[in-house]
């Protein structure tokens, strides 16, 4: 990679979905402007903000696509980058009433 650009796979949900009523929603529907979750797969010398295995938010139409080793990934810089997702944490901090 070079530069500031981040590889990125796609996450699976950009298939079918189903709304919070159940209806299954088809990938080939068309909705608003949607933004995508992936996985960053390598990043180049100059990106600071993100790395390898973060999950990140992305605009999917601003984006170059590259097939490798049969596998489709999606190429952008790292302003491109909307948000990088934290993990879950186990704990339980504070007390609920």
């Amino acid at each position: 990679m070079l530069y500031d650009r981040v590889l990125v796979a796609p996450d699976a949900e950009l298939g079918e979905r189903k709304s919070s009523a159940g209806i299954v929603i088809p990938a080939t529907a068309a909705v608003g402007k949607r933004l995508a979750w992936g996985v960053v797969a390598a990043v180049g010398p100059h990106v600071h903000q993100v790395k390898l295995g973060d999950k990140i938010l992305f605009d999917p139409e601003d984006r170059s696509e590259v097939e490798l080793e049969a596998t489709a990934y999606t190429l952008l810089r790292e302003r491109d980058v909307h948000a990088v997702s934290e993990p879950e944490t186990e704990t339980i901090t504070g007390m609920y009433l």
